[in-house]
């Protein structure tokens, strides 16, 4: 049975609108203005047991309200879900005690406290057996390098290894689903990298379900062999990550070094070009690459050479773009 059924999920806040001018803000006093925005619009995917999926949008774009609603912290408008075999917003104990929500930028540890002392709360309040409790926890704090450190205050923390800790809080209980919100905003590189490592090996280790957003395309490409695409509300794309490559990514960019100081000066006839001393970078239509290619391979000399795809980043920019221009053509 799959883990998350999502089907038609839509949600719609009323929002206060507040008019430009002194008497048109005195008059809002008395008569309110409201406006209706639609957060998230007839969102409609499946996700299998132990799947680790990308959900990935422009800010605004609905993916918090998504994890809200299937975490059943706010109720849909219309649509409906079942996670784990439970309808999300009923919110029974059951279902409660089988996933974790994730937030980068909120905190479920106490601040002045040693992490220690969050965990045994966290036990208290899923009723964990000791024994079980201290395996798992010995097991999470191995696995996240953090076992001298859970005696010290969280606020004496750095910010990878506080993730750390609110990772390991969130999974003491072992969940059956882990949804993650921007885990790793703020983080450096190496942290990010810690945490992606730790997350791959815990999907492994217990087939543990994940859905993650995240703007980092590192994380995306580190964890994630499927995304959902969401824009303006709508779910724009689901499917591999490699896929998002054969259906937005129209250019190959090619790197060419070539013979000499100077790379030719007659370059652009094939396409945008940036050139560098003798190196010349070019963004040229797929189908036109082997072309491309052996027309410039037969009046220069090329001592080395690339052919790469865009930047992930930069194909799921073009993804959101599709998204917004779309209504505007319907």
């Amino acid at each position: 049975m799959p883990i998350i059924q999502a089907q038609g999920l839509t949600k719609t806040y009323r929002v206060f609108q507040k008019q430009p001018g002194l008497w048109a803000s005195v008059r809002g006093l008395f008569r309110r203005t409201y406006k209706e925005v639609r957060a998230v619009a007839d969102v409609t995917f499946t996700i299998e047991p132990g799947e680790m999926v990308a959900f990935l949008g422009p800010n605004g774009a609905g993916k918090t309200t998504t994890l809200k609603m299937l975490s059943g912290l706010i109720y849909p408008g219309a649509g409906s879900a079942r996670v784990l075999g439970f309808v999300p917003w009923e919110r029974p104990d059951a279902f409660r005690r089988q996933f974790s929500l994730v937030m980068g930028q909120k905190n479920q540890l106490w601040w002045d406290l040693p992490a220690s002392d969050s965990f045994n709360l966290h036990r208290e309040v899923y009723s964990l057996p000791k024994e079980d409790f201290q395996r798992t926890l010995g097991q999470l704090t191995e696995m996240f390098g953090v076992e001298k450190l859970t005696r010290q205050p969280v606020r004496e923390l750095s910010l990878g290894e506080r993730m750390k800790m609110e990772l390991i809080a969130s999974l003491l209980h072992e969940p059956k689903l882990l949804l993650l919100d921007e885990p790793t905003i703020g983080l450096d590189v190496i942290a990010q990298v810690a945490i992606q490592r730790c997350l791959k090996e815990y999907n492994a280790r217990r087939g543990v379900t994940m859905l993650l957003t995240s703007h980092y395309m590192r994380d995306v490409e580190a964890l994630c062999s499927r995304v959902l695409v969401i824009a303006q509300g709508r779910l724009c794309y689901d499917g591999p990550l490699a896929g998002i490559t054969d259906r937005f990514g129209r250019y190959k960019q090619l790197r060419l070094q070539f013979a000499g100081e100077e790379a030719p000066s007659n370059l652009e006839r094939y396409g945008a070009v940036t050139i560098t001393g003798p190196v010349a970078e070019l963004k040229v239509e797929r189908d036109r690459v082997s072309s491309v290619l052996s027309s410039i391979l037969d009046q220069h000399t090329i001592v080395d050479m690339s052919v790469t795809d865009p930047p992930l980043d930069q194909m799921i920019a073009q993804v959101f773009e599709a998204a917004r221009q779309e209504p505007a053509a319907t």
